[in-house]
């Protein structure tokens, strides 16, 4: 336990404070970027002496959860996930992208942090999901949360794509970019469409950007599973549309056919599967944190 929740009757009254208001950020009761209630009130609701409340909220600040400033309030500021049951699917390498998402939608609740280059592949999952849950192939979720990390757009030292004529790369990397943006606004269209329809009632997205080329692809699902894939650098040719298909060898990207390594957290915290997922989940909600930007 951390040291600094040590104290206020041995712990027991900061404790209970500290787990119920984490719990109201899970459940949506206090849903991300919501005020928290005025000291005062929280030390009535919870029977307890404001200093208690106020080493709390201190605590939540220090933990990245919530930001409070002198006059306004609190404030959520990092979504806290509520782990659910793992998928029932196999693990290993074998499974696909396919049958984790059709699992993850027939879920109350769907969290989803994804981590891509172009959001291609996420972007098709969508439409999948939407079409299900139009045809009554499954039910609808009660709400969808979507974070989703992409490259900085104005990265200047890209990995890939990267054109072998130097003059001719900028024209590689416009068409990667339209790509994504072609991809994040039908993410936009299908999910936020469930929600106009009346099917989902909460959709909640939001898309941060990182100094860095994405060498995998990462997908964590409800808090409680991962797929894991690379993208497998390549040289092909490629066709720039706004550029009368000017044909151009450059060195691009290719995670279509790669294997995607598969974790599920079990009932055993210290075990490799949770382990493996806690530890990506963690890499991810700090570099969403720290590193990324809107």
């Amino acid at each position: 336990m951390n040291q600094d929740r040590i104290g206020d009757g041995g712990g027991a009254e900061f404790e209970r404070v500290m787990g119920e208001l984490l719990n109201r950020m899970a459940n949506g009761t206090y849903a991300l970027k919501a005020r928290l209630p005025a000291q005062r009130e929280l030390a009535a609701q919870f029977g307890v002496s404001r200093d208690t409340v106020q080493r709390v909220l201190r605590q939540l600040a220090n933990e990245g959860w919530i930001e409070t400033r002198q006059g306004s309030g609190s404030r959520v500021i990092s979504r806290v996930i509520k782990p659910q049951p793992p998928i029932s699917s196999p693990t290993g390498p074998g499974v696909t992208l396919n049958r984790l998402m059709d699992a993850a939608f027939e879920r109350p609740e769907v969290t989803l942090d994804v981590f891509t280059l172009t959001s291609e592949s996420l972007s098709k999952q969508v439409q999948r999901q939407k079409e299900r849950i139009v045809r009554a192939e499954c039910p609808a979720p009660q709400r969808i949360d979507l974070r989703m990390l992409l490259p900085d757009e104005d990265l200047t030292d890209w990995l890939y794509p990267v054109a072998f004529e130097d003059a001719e790369t900028a024209a590689v990397r416009r068409r990667l970019l339209k790509t994504t943006h072609r991809h994040t606004d039908t993410i936009k269209d299908e999910l936020f469409g469930l929600r106009a329809d009346g099917r989902v009632p909460s959709v909640d997205i939001e898309i941060r950007h990182v100094r860095v080329t994405p060498q995998f692809k990462l997908y964590l699902v409800n808090g409680s599973e991962m797929l894991l894939a690379p993208y497998l650098p390549v040289e092909r040719r490629v066709v720039l549309i706004d550029e009368d298909n000017k044909e151009v060898d450059a060195i691009d990207s290719d995670g279509s056919g790669a294997t995607y390594t598969h974790e599920v957290k079990d009932g055993n915290p210290q075990s490799q599967a949770s382990v493996t997922v806690d530890s990506w989940q963690a890499w991810f909600n700090e570099t969403w944190k720290l590193l990324a930007t809107p």
